[in-house]
């Protein structure tokens, strides 16, 4: 079956029954039938297939008659293309479309100005390649620009926003073109309009005369799948999107198979046994390239049709009905892969791998419903979960890790490893590596091509340097132990860790060997007296510094000497003529002449006016002048009237040219080796990449959920039920101080509940009184849990469950024809379907979208069943009738969102408490809502008219709005209370144990401030120690790494002498603090240095800190702040401090941070040190200017 696609359903929809119909029609070979629920569709379909069919084949009636036979597979390429003409709308490219002709793939008609097809025309070449990617736009290389001609042209016009070639003349076929420099535009536009490119380039080189160039395929641009053909002499950096899947879907007994395909990476996954349900929110969270349906979706076994709009299958019906697909038999796997095969033109026999992760024990995928609700996918008006997990300004690849790891929970071993990470990382104290992220799709596309230039390279060596230096450090150590386990699972990859970290070391030193690194300083640009520097910059920087000069020194040497050639015939044929101009130079219509260059031309000529003698004699400078020819372009045409070369110089120039172009050719040889070289190291390269991807990702995520004093929950791990039998220990959820995941704990703003869940609970509560909010808090919190996260609670105990499901309100879908109602029901049935005994669902205001009474009874009947099944969950209701009706229910208990009475008005608390709340507020929420008054009485008019009798019957009740029920299986806490917004010091990473603290009582102080006093007292040069040196060591090289500067012995004396002098002078002061009682405990100062490529850990965050700054000019800046990660990144933004050494000491609060400053800048200088901001020292908002160390103090 041919092809029908070709562009993702995210970007543009298309009427896919009708494009089926086509291609039934027009192929008997073909026995299968569209199926339509919907017969006026079914009857448009076939009036306009009939139409088309006449068409094309009266089309081809009339190739039959001009001698060219039109192919019969083509004809599905022509109404494809039909179908995307008919869609353009601009009115430029609609006057194309009416000279477009149906007779060939190109859309040429012949009889027009330049639609020759003959053979030997460039027409019949594009020809070639159209039928060998017949849905792809042709953009063909011609001189200075890409060309395209018939449907091409009219997507160019469309989509690229390119005009015309030639206007809109009538006379000539359509065409299009953009310039060689707005190519990479060009494609971005089409990519993201859903189009594949195919790109056809020239042979450059002379040719002979009358002779056409040579044309081949460079390469393919695909939405997801950027062109990278020319990459690798270039400084460009192209942003690689997210790659876009082939995906296919399929059903058997397990259930449904999603089929997963990636071209890039050349790997799949088959996800079997998934509901109707996980397979709509893999659609709708994923873009796709395109969709493949299997056969087994719409038949049976038995040959009866399932494929429908209502019932089973219906929810898929209604997420492809009116998207592009394409029907596929056989075996679904096997048959999806040639269908890749044949859509990216791969070798028939191209393998790939499976990296289809292990579902046993892993935890449904989230549901779309859920997924938006808790913001994990954007949604309008909904808080976003995402946002809150990391630092504002994260973006890309660690958060798309996260967002998909949240749609797809891991199993419990994994979520542990996570967690692990996690806290492991909130206790590291060292600086960590900057975890370069890169894309593993990008790395293989362009090793694979052989496209890597210098500067991916270098970013590939920052990657595995970070590895190797996550191995190195012993603290480090167990988080890289811990990361291979998430990296494994998202690879699909197992590698042994110390085989990656020998691969990594190995990788590391071939590029060092090869790449031009910044510490080289060989290779210079040429440079002379007579020339303009400008020339030699544009002409060499294309080459020079990306490889090391070893590798192509034949080429340096001919590039030098025939710069020195030029320089010579310049200064032999120019430079006398500008000598002879000077001395006769008048100010008014005098001579002018001077060596230039011609930048458009890429050349070194004189520019001169009125320089030539009126009275030729013997004078210097007149033989050059008679020398001088005027200067013409590369085709041969004359510059201008004052542009002048002559044979010497064009001679040299030629010679320098084809230097430049050898040099550049060997440069490029030596790229593309060193990228044939790491082809052997994909898998290396691809584990490596996704490790630092997930470790920033992790990082990131426990800096912000310690600034945000969220905490680690307790994940328990599902047990058989002959386990909790015997262990006696019932499966529950336990939240203490659980805050909505939107508002800032830290901030006091929040308003916590805690709740412990053992069975299901049954919630009421009053229109505003936080029942919603509730729900999607603890279904975030849970999500959080069951992937290692952190939750925004003060405790929290989570069990690993299979499936977390969330259903808040429903809409109507007009486009599927269901109602409000409707859409609920579907959305309960898969709840109700996929339900366990460990499960989480969480149902808002059940059954909301109907009559009261029906409704009721589907809420009771809804609330027994999830009762029987045993999961944990929470159904929300404003359906007070459930409570007097017989309830065959086991565990199920009440709660309610409370009220109180303020100023003589019940208003909501947003606290959970036990029993029933009969009390909606619903007249006092329309009245604050802003509905006029006259419409809120006349409704509480109706409501004490109509329902007077059962007011009486509540009116008891009213006085506490809630009653008290049975407490069997949930406790709440009576104390639940918000975090207060203040914090106290003790929350710094600087604590002693009890035992210390007593000890520090008494006469003992004495004798241990004097032993800590005479210790730093004593001469620094012999308080050195190994420890000191080797974190000294580790700093100076990655300082060395990044800056490709060498630091000297005298320097590193230098940064170790800083180190203690600091230490001294701040364990002195603290020493003083504590004997005048400031201070309740001594502390003890603990240095850290910041390397290179090397960040704060979290520990650090929410934190004070006193630092120093050691510049590259060996000068110190002094300062505090309670946010060290931020002010090493503003510190490391300003020129020539990317590899600053930052040395920092953390202290417990703000106000002794400012007195530890102060006491820096003033004692630093008098040790010898340059400051660069010892003015801050006499700043009144230091508060101490002028005061030595023993005058100081905080009392």
């Amino acid at each position: 079956m041919q092809r029908l696609l070709s562009s993702s359903p995210a970007l543009f929809s298309l009427p896919r029954l009708k494009a089926v119909c086509f291609l039934f029609c027009l192929s008997r070979q073909h026995s299968y039938v569209v199926h339509s629920p919907r017969r006026h569709l079914r009857s448009d379909c076939s009036a306009g297939a009939q139409k088309l069919t006449r068409e094309v084949f009266k089309t081809t009636k009339r190739n039959k008659d001009s001698g060219t036979v039109l192919r019969g597979e083509d004809h599905p390429h022509l109404i494809w293309w039909q179908e995307r003409m008919q869609m353009c709308k601009k009115p430029s490219s609609c006057q194309l479309i009416k000279r477009l002709s149906y007779t060939n793939l190109l859309g040429l008609d012949p009889s027009l100005k330049n639609g020759s097809l003959k053979e030997g025309t460039l027409n019949s070449e594009l020809l070639q390649f159209k039928s060998k990617f017949p849905r792809e736009v042709l953009l063909c290389r011609v001189g200075d620009f890409y060309e395209a001609v018939g449907f091409d042209a009219c997507v160019l016009v469309e989509h690229a926003g390119l005009n015309p070639c030639g206007g809109l003349r009538t006379d000539s076929v359509p065409k299009a073109g953009c310039p060689v420099v707005n190519l990479r535009q060009t494609l971005d536009d089409l990519t993201r309009s859903g189009f594949s490119v195919c790109i056809v380039e020239e042979v450059q080189g002379p040719t002979q005369a009358r002779s056409r160039k040579g044309r081949f395929v460079s390469g393919h641009a695909h939405p997801g799948n950027p062109y990278v053909f020319g990459l690798a002499g270039g400084d460009l950096d192209v942003d690689f999107p997210d790659p876009m899947p082939v995906i296919g879907i399929s059903r058997s007994a397990k259930g449904y198979c999603l089929i997963t395909a990636l071209e890039t990476m050349k790997t799949f996954s088959a996800e079997e046994g998934l509901t109707e349900e996980a397979v709509v929110t893999k659609l709708r969270t994923v873009r796709y390239h395109y969709l493949f349906l299997h056969d087994s979706l719409r038949h049976n076994p038995s040959g009866t049709t399932r494929w429908g709009e209502f019932g089973e299958g219906g929810l898929l019906w209604g997420e492809c009905n009116g998207k592009q697909f394409e029907w596929f038999g056989g075996s679904p796997v096997p048959e999806l892969l040639c269908k890749v095969r044949e859509l990216y033109a791969l070798d028939p026999e191209e393998s790939f791998r499976n990296v289809t992760p292990t579902l046993e024990n892993r935890p449904r995928p989230l549901y779309f419903g859920a997924a938006t609700q808790v913001g994990v996918l954007p949604t309008e008006g909904i808080p976003s979960l995402l946002n809150v997990l990391f630092p504002s300004g994260c973006v890309g690849l660690a958060v798309a890790y996260i967002r998909g790891l949240l749609l797809n929970p891991p199993t419990y071993d994994i979520a542990s490893a996570i967690q692990a990470i996690c806290k492991h990382m909130c206790s590291v104290t060292c600086s960590i590596p900057d975890f370069t992220c890169t894309s593993a799709a990008k790395l293989v596309k362009l090793l694979e091509a052989k496209e890597a230039n210098h500067i991916e390279f270098c970013r590939i060596k920052d990657v595995v340097d970070d590895i190797v230096q996550l191995y190195g450090n012993p603290e480090l150590y167990p988080v890289l132990e811990k990361l291979t386990e998430p990296t494994c699972s998202v690879t699909g990859l197992t590698i042994d860790l110390e085989m990656l970290v020998h691969e990594c070391r190995s990788i590391s030193q071939r590029i060092a060997d090869i790449i031009f690194l910044d510490g080289d300083r060989d290779q210079s640009i040429s440079s002379f007296p007579c020339i303009p520097d400008e020339f030699f910059i544009d002409m060499e920087s294309l080459w020079k510094g990306r490889v090391k000069r070893i590798h192509a020194e034949d080429a340096f040497v001919e590039v030098e000497r025939a710069a020195e050639a030029l320089s010579l015939a310049v200064t032999e044929d120019f430079y006398p003529i500008v000598l002879r101009v000077k001395a006769i130079m008048s100010p008014l219509g005098g001579p002018r002449g001077e060596i230039s260059y011609s930048k458009e031309n890429e050349a070194i000529w004189f520019k001169g006016k009125r320089f030539a003698p009126t009275v030729w004699g013997d004078t210097p400078g007149e033989e050059q002048i008679r020398q001088l020819v005027p200067a013409s372009d590369s085709k041969g045409k004359k510059v201008g009237e004052d542009w002048f070369t002559t044979k010497k110089v064009e001679k040299a120039l030629r010679r320098y040219d084809e230097a430049n172009d050898r040099a550049k050719l060997a440069v490029m040889d030596v790229l593309r080796g060193l990228s044939g070289e790491l082809q052997s190291k994909i898998n290396i390269l691809v584990y490596a990449s996704t490790l630092l991807v997930i470790a920033k990702a992790l990082f990131c995520h426990v800096s912000e959920g310690r600034r945000k004093k969220w905490v680690f929950p307790t994940l328990r791990e599902f047990r058989s039920p002959k386990e909790k039998e015997l262990q006696n220990d019932p499966v529950k959820m336990e939240l203490i101080g659980l805050s909505p995941f939107w508002f800032n704990i830290a901030q006091g703003n929040a308003i916590t509940n805690s709740i412990e869940m053992h069975s299901l609970v049954l919630l009421t509560g009053p229109n505003g009184g936080g029942k919603s909010s509730l729900l999607r808090s603890i279904c975030a919190a849970a999500l959080l849990g069951v992937c290692g996260l952190m939750v925004p609670a003060e405790s929290a105990v989570i069990p690993h469950f299979d499936s977390i499901m969330l259903h808040m309100k429903s809409y109507d879908s007009p486009a599927d024809g269901k109602s409000s109602f409707q859409m609920e029901m579907s959305e309960l049935r898969s709840i109700l379907n996929a339900a366990t005994s460990r499960s989480l669902v969480l149902v808002d205001e059940i059954c909301r979208g109907t009559e009261m009474a029906k409704g009721t009874c589907i809420a009771a009947s809804i609330v027994e069943s999830l009762d029987g099944v045993g999961c944990l969950g929470i159904v929300s209701t404003h359906l007070h009738g459930l409570f007097d009706l017989p309830l065959r229910t086991r565990y199920t208990i009440h709660k309610a969102m409370g009220t109180e009475v303020m100023d003589g008005q019940l208003k909501p608390t947003w606290k959970l408490t036990d029993g029933i709340c009969t009390e909606s507020l619903a007249f006092e929420t329309a009245r604050n809502e802003g509905v006029p008054d006259y419409v809120v009485s006349r409704a509480e008019e109706i409501y004490l008219r109509n329902w007077k009798e059962k007011i009486k019957v509540e009116g008891m009740l009213r006085s506490s709005s809630i009653i008290k029920s049975d407490q069997r299986h949930v406790s709440v806490s009576a104390n639940s209370v918000s975090i207060p917004s203040e914090y106290l010091s003790s929350n710094s990473a600087v604590t002693l144990s009890k035992e210390q603290s007593e000890a520090t009582v008494g006469d003992k102080d004495d004798t241990v401030t004097s032993s800590l006093a005479m210790a730093y007292e004593t001469d620094s040069s012999t308080t050195s120690t190994s420890e000191l040196s080797g974190m000294v060591f580790d700093a100076i090289e990655s300082f060395s790494s990044v800056t490709g500067r060498t630091i000297t012995a005298k320097s590193e004396r230098l940064i170790q002498h800083i180190v203690l002098m600091i230490s001294m002078i701040c364990q002195k002061k603290l020493i003083e603090l504590y004997k005048q009682k400031c201070l309740s405990v001594l502390l003890e100062v603990d240095c850290q240095l910041i390397g290179a490529k090397e960040q704060p850990p979290p520990s650090t965050v929410g934190t004070s800190s006193v630092y120093a700054v050691i510049r590259p000019d060996q000068k110190i800046y002094i300062g505090q702040t309670d946010d060290l990660a931020g002010r090493v990144r503003a510190h490391r933004c300003k020129a020539d401090m990317q590899g600053a050494l930052i040395v920092y000491i953390v202290v417990p609060g703000k106000s002794l941070a400012s007195q530890l400053e102060t006491l820096l800048i003033n004692q630093l200088p008098l040790k010898g040190f340059q400051l660069t901001n010892k003015a801050d020292g006499k700043h009144r908002n230091f508060g101490t200017a002028g005061l030595g160390l023993e005058t100081l103090s905080t009392c």
